[in-house]
């Protein structure tokens, strides 16, 4: 396993982090995680070297950090840091913070977290974190010794990230990343100024929720076509740790063939590893995935509101991203809420306000009942 300097803080975290999200329920029954299984797991995980282990309260029903919890008995707690979250929806003040913050010790079986981070927030959500005191608290809580480090996990774009950043303290910060969103969210600009202020990044979604696992036909062309053979994984993976600004990439597993697949691909990753021409093989990934894009649509909300509460952008989003990565949308949570919440194409009228206001000029009502059309199929 390589390990890396956690910026500013000096410490040693293993390239790759564990993500405790994703592990799945037993063959039978209603259980949400099958606990032995997750536990093993964890247990193989750290045994292989992994020291930085990630979870949250929402994970799993609220379930994943009492299973990290008993995972990190019998002496595996001294081994790793924990990292987990404060999601703005639980709290309300100092009173509700420290609550949730002894709740969350107790489920860990622990005195103290490592990484303690606001969860998943945005320009609104801190501003919201700020009303309650939040940072304050969190500043405490180091004093305290309840906590080591004041984080937060970012979804939103780079100016909000900026911003955030520049407004606090900050001791580590995860960002969602990976080849395709170099200019999404805080993107490669985000990465290399939280680096350029040595406050380390832990990267979340290196392979957009398993759709850079399996490549298309196109894409697979150009993989088989290098000299140099690897899987989709491995390529994603050491694409981030070429970056000298990343400090662990998290992987949620929920087989063991997984975790000893990471293991093999984390022990021969290192800033700057990557050729010349395995960086233009990259290029050309992202290229060939972005050729199969559907729609144009920059998912500036310009068209919104619509008047008959059609969900224009996440319509076409979901459209793309079922053609770039294959996604089946019956059974994506997207795909779901739009039609739990009656806002899909069949809701339109062809009043034309969203394609008057469209700085790219597309064609949205033509184009929303194709895509319409082939989400349903």
């Amino acid at each position: 396993m390589k390990y890396r300097t956690m910026g500013k803080l000096g410490i040693q975290s293993s390239a790759f982090g564990l993500g405790c999200m994703r592990f799945n329920g037993p063959a039978s029954g209603d259980s949400i995680i099958d606990e032995q299984k997750a536990i093993s797991l964890i247990r193989k995980a750290i045994d292989g070297g992994v020291n930085y282990l990630d979870t949250a309260y929402v994970y799993l029903d609220r379930t994943s950090e009492i299973v990290l919890g008993k995972a990190l008995r019998d002496g595996y707690r001294e081994k790793v840091t924990i990292a987990t979250k404060m999601p703005d929806g639980a709290v309300k003040d100092r009173a509700s913070m420290e609550a949730l913050l002894a709740e969350e010790l107790k489920k860990l079986q622990t005195d103290h977290i490592d990484f303690y981070l606001m969860h998943g927030i945005n320009k609104q959500k801190w501003e919201y974190f700020k009303s309650i005191g939040a940072p304050e608290f969190f500043d405490d809580m180091k004093r305290e010794g309840k906590i080591r480090y004041k984080c937060f996990s970012f979804h939103g774009p780079y100016d909000e990230f900026e911003y955030i950043l520049n407004d606090s303290d900050w001791d580590m910060v995860q960002i969602q990343y990976n080849f395709m969103d170099i200019n999404n969210q805080a993107g490669t600009k985000g990465l290399e100024l939280a680096g350029s202020k040595g406050i380390p990044v832990v990267i979340m979604e290196g392979l957009l929720g398993g759709r850079l696992s399996k490549a298309p036909d196109n894409v697979q062309a150009l993989y088989d076509a290098f000299p140099v053979k690897r899987s989709a994984v491995e390529w994603a993976f050491r694409w981030l740790c070429n970056h000298p600004a990343v400090g662990v990439v998290l992987s949620g597993c929920n087989e063991a063939e997984q975790i000893e697949e990471n293991l093999r691909i984390f022990d021969t990753v290192e800033p700057g590893i990557m050729s010349p021409e395995e960086l233009q093989l990259m290029d050309n990934v992202r290229e060939a995935y972005l050729s199969r894009t559907k729609i144009g649509c920059t998912g500036c909300r310009y068209c919104m509101p619509c008047p008959n509460g059609v969900n224009i952008p996440g319509i076409f989003s979901l459209w793309n991203n079922v053609s770039l990565y294959g996604i089946d949308p019956k059974k994506d949570w997207q795909f779901r809420g739009i039609k739990e919440k009656n806002a899909g194409a069949d809701q339109c009228v062809g009043c034309g306000a969203c394609e008057a206001a469209c700085p790219q000029h597309l064609n949205i009502i033509e184009s929303l009942q194709s895509a319409w059309t082939d989400l349903n199929r």
